[in-house]
Protein backbone atom coordinates (compact mmCIF):
# COMPACT_ATOMS: atom_id res chain seq x y z
CA UNK A 1 0.00 0.00 0.00
CA UNK A 2 1.32 3.48 -1.11
CA UNK A 3 1.81 6.20 2.24
CA UNK A 4 -0.70 8.61 1.12
CA UNK A 5 -3.51 5.90 0.74
CA UNK A 6 -5.92 4.42 4.06
CA UNK A 7 -7.64 1.44 4.11
CA UNK A 8 -11.08 1.78 6.44
CA UNK A 9 -10.38 1.17 10.19
CA UNK A 10 -6.64 2.09 9.73
CA UNK A 11 -6.71 6.12 10.95
CA UNK A 12 -5.74 5.27 14.14
CA UNK A 13 -2.65 2.76 12.76
CA UNK A 14 -1.23 5.73 10.22
CA UNK A 15 2.33 6.30 10.75
CA UNK A 16 2.72 3.13 13.19
CA UNK A 17 3.72 -0.52 13.30
CA UNK A 18 1.79 -3.66 12.82
CA UNK A 19 3.70 -4.83 15.81
CA UNK A 20 3.16 -1.47 17.92
CA UNK A 21 -0.55 -1.38 17.44
CA UNK A 22 -0.44 -5.19 18.71
CA UNK A 23 1.40 -4.17 21.97
CA UNK A 24 -1.04 -1.09 22.40
CA UNK A 25 -3.53 -2.83 22.46
CA UNK A 26 -2.26 -5.99 24.78
CA UNK A 27 -1.38 -3.74 26.73
CA UNK A 28 -4.65 -2.07 27.57
CA UNK A 29 -6.35 -5.71 28.08
CA UNK A 30 -3.74 -6.64 30.85
CA UNK A 31 -3.22 -4.20 33.90
CA UNK A 32 0.93 -2.63 33.86
CA UNK A 33 1.05 -3.68 37.86
CA UNK A 34 2.13 -7.39 38.51
CA UNK A 35 0.08 -7.26 41.90
CA UNK A 36 -3.16 -6.18 39.53
CA UNK A 37 -2.11 -9.07 36.74
CA UNK A 38 -2.06 -11.15 39.38
CA UNK A 39 -5.47 -9.93 40.75
CA UNK A 40 -7.40 -9.94 37.39
CA UNK A 41 -6.55 -13.47 36.44
CA UNK A 42 -7.34 -15.36 39.80
CA UNK A 43 -10.83 -12.99 39.17
CA UNK A 44 -11.69 -14.19 36.04
CA UNK A 45 -10.20 -17.73 36.51
CA UNK A 46 -11.73 -18.25 39.88
CA UNK A 47 -15.02 -20.13 38.88
CA UNK A 48 -14.25 -22.57 36.57
CA UNK A 49 -15.92 -21.17 33.95
CA UNK A 50 -15.37 -17.34 34.62
CA UNK A 51 -17.95 -15.38 35.93
CA UNK A 52 -21.33 -15.66 34.66
CA UNK A 53 -25.00 -14.95 35.10
CA UNK A 54 -25.30 -18.83 37.27
CA UNK A 55 -22.33 -17.90 39.48
CA UNK A 56 -23.59 -14.22 40.22
CA UNK A 57 -26.76 -15.79 40.69
CA UNK A 58 -25.21 -18.71 43.11
CA UNK A 59 -23.31 -15.83 45.09
CA UNK A 60 -26.50 -13.74 45.22
CA UNK A 61 -28.02 -16.89 46.81
CA UNK A 62 -25.42 -17.46 49.35
CA UNK A 63 -25.36 -13.65 50.22
CA UNK A 64 -29.32 -14.04 51.02
CA UNK A 65 -29.45 -18.04 52.70
CA UNK A 66 -26.49 -16.03 54.87
CA UNK A 67 -27.57 -12.95 55.66
CA UNK A 68 -31.65 -14.01 56.66
CA UNK A 69 -29.33 -17.06 58.63
CA UNK A 70 -27.51 -14.69 60.59
CA UNK A 71 -30.69 -12.12 61.70
CA UNK A 72 -32.71 -15.39 62.54
CA UNK A 73 -30.11 -16.26 64.72
CA UNK A 74 -29.19 -13.58 66.21
CA UNK A 75 -33.14 -12.59 66.46
CA UNK A 76 -33.81 -15.79 68.25
CA UNK A 77 -30.75 -15.73 70.75
CA UNK A 78 -32.09 -12.43 71.25
CA UNK A 79 -35.61 -13.05 71.94
CA UNK A 80 -34.03 -15.86 74.83
CA UNK A 81 -32.06 -13.70 76.49
CA UNK A 82 -33.18 -12.83 80.27
CA UNK A 83 -34.13 -9.71 80.53
CA UNK A 84 -31.51 -9.48 83.36
CA UNK A 85 -28.79 -11.22 82.13
CA UNK A 86 -26.84 -7.79 81.92
CA UNK A 87 -27.74 -7.13 85.63
CA UNK A 88 -25.37 -7.81 88.67
CA UNK A 89 -27.91 -9.92 89.97
CA UNK A 90 -27.81 -12.51 87.24
CA UNK A 91 -25.80 -16.18 87.48
CA UNK A 92 -22.93 -16.27 85.72
CA UNK A 93 -21.82 -19.89 86.84
CA UNK A 94 -22.71 -22.72 84.38
CA UNK A 95 -23.86 -25.90 85.33
CA UNK A 96 -22.70 -25.82 88.62
CA UNK A 97 -24.30 -28.87 90.01
CA UNK A 98 -23.14 -31.00 87.51
CA UNK A 99 -19.73 -33.11 87.46
CA UNK A 100 -16.00 -31.42 87.05
CA UNK A 101 -15.62 -33.36 84.19
CA UNK A 102 -19.10 -32.46 82.33
CA UNK A 103 -18.79 -28.98 83.77
CA UNK A 104 -15.45 -28.12 82.23
CA UNK A 105 -16.39 -29.94 79.22
CA UNK A 106 -18.88 -27.54 79.06
CA UNK A 107 -16.82 -24.38 79.72
CA UNK A 108 -14.55 -25.50 77.06
CA UNK A 109 -16.90 -25.67 73.96
CA UNK A 110 -19.19 -22.54 75.67
CA UNK A 111 -15.42 -20.74 75.28
CA UNK A 112 -14.85 -22.49 71.72
CA UNK A 113 -18.28 -21.53 70.46
CA UNK A 114 -17.81 -17.49 71.65
CA UNK A 115 -14.01 -17.22 70.09
CA UNK A 116 -15.98 -18.79 66.75
CA UNK A 117 -18.82 -16.06 66.88
CA UNK A 118 -16.12 -13.36 67.86
CA UNK A 119 -14.39 -14.77 64.64
CA UNK A 120 -17.48 -14.45 62.51
CA UNK A 121 -18.80 -11.37 63.70
CA UNK A 122 -15.50 -9.26 63.03
CA UNK A 123 -15.63 -10.81 59.36
CA UNK A 124 -19.42 -10.11 59.28
CA UNK A 125 -18.04 -6.20 60.47
CA UNK A 126 -16.17 -5.46 57.40
CA UNK A 127 -18.51 -3.44 54.64
CA UNK A 128 -20.30 -5.88 52.19
CA UNK A 129 -19.95 -9.23 53.91
CA UNK A 130 -23.70 -10.18 55.41
CA UNK A 131 -24.65 -10.59 58.94
CA UNK A 132 -25.09 -8.55 62.04
CA UNK A 133 -21.36 -8.00 62.72
CA UNK A 134 -21.73 -6.13 65.86
CA UNK A 135 -24.09 -8.39 67.54
CA UNK A 136 -22.59 -11.76 66.53
CA UNK A 137 -19.48 -10.18 68.50
CA UNK A 138 -21.50 -9.54 71.70
CA UNK A 139 -22.79 -13.05 71.55
CA UNK A 140 -19.49 -14.59 71.18
CA UNK A 141 -18.14 -11.84 73.99
CA UNK A 142 -21.22 -13.55 76.28
CA UNK A 143 -19.47 -16.68 75.97
CA UNK A 144 -15.90 -16.35 76.45
CA UNK A 145 -14.75 -16.24 80.23
CA UNK A 146 -12.09 -13.42 80.93
CA UNK A 147 -11.76 -10.65 83.25
CA UNK A 148 -13.31 -7.22 81.94
CA UNK A 149 -15.94 -9.05 80.07
CA UNK A 150 -19.06 -7.85 82.37
CA UNK A 151 -17.86 -4.52 81.73
CA UNK A 152 -17.26 -4.94 77.85
CA UNK A 153 -20.80 -6.52 77.64
CA UNK A 154 -22.16 -3.03 79.59
CA UNK A 155 -20.59 -1.02 77.09
CA UNK A 156 -21.42 -3.15 74.02
CA UNK A 157 -24.95 -3.12 75.13
CA UNK A 158 -25.40 -0.06 77.01
CA UNK A 159 -25.13 1.76 73.46
CA UNK A 160 -28.31 3.50 73.13
CA UNK A 161 -28.65 2.47 69.37
CA UNK A 162 -27.71 -0.95 70.55
CA UNK A 163 -30.20 -1.05 73.74
CA UNK A 164 -33.35 0.04 71.73
CA UNK A 165 -32.80 -2.13 68.99
CA UNK A 166 -32.62 -5.60 71.07
CA UNK A 167 -35.41 -3.84 73.21
CA UNK A 168 -37.49 -3.13 70.00
CA UNK A 169 -36.98 -6.56 68.68
CA UNK A 170 -37.74 -8.06 72.34
CA UNK A 171 -41.19 -6.09 72.26
CA UNK A 172 -42.43 -7.48 68.89
CA UNK A 173 -42.37 -11.28 71.22
CA UNK A 174 -43.30 -9.57 74.16
CA UNK A 175 -40.71 -9.95 76.24
CA UNK A 176 -39.43 -7.35 78.91
CA UNK A 177 -36.55 -4.78 77.92
CA UNK A 178 -32.92 -6.15 79.21
CA UNK A 179 -32.44 -4.54 82.54
CA UNK A 180 -29.16 -2.87 82.70
CA UNK A 181 -26.83 -1.99 86.07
Amino acid sequence: MKEGTRRRGDAGTRGKKKSDVRSLSSSLRVPASPRLRVLSSFLLAFPPGGFTWKSALVGLLIFVVTFTASIAIVSFLLVKLPATYFHSSHDRELWQDKHKVVRWTGIILKNLLGLILVVAGVIMAIPGVPGQGLLTILFGIMLLDFPGKRQLELKLVGRPVVLSRINQLRGKFDKPPLVLD
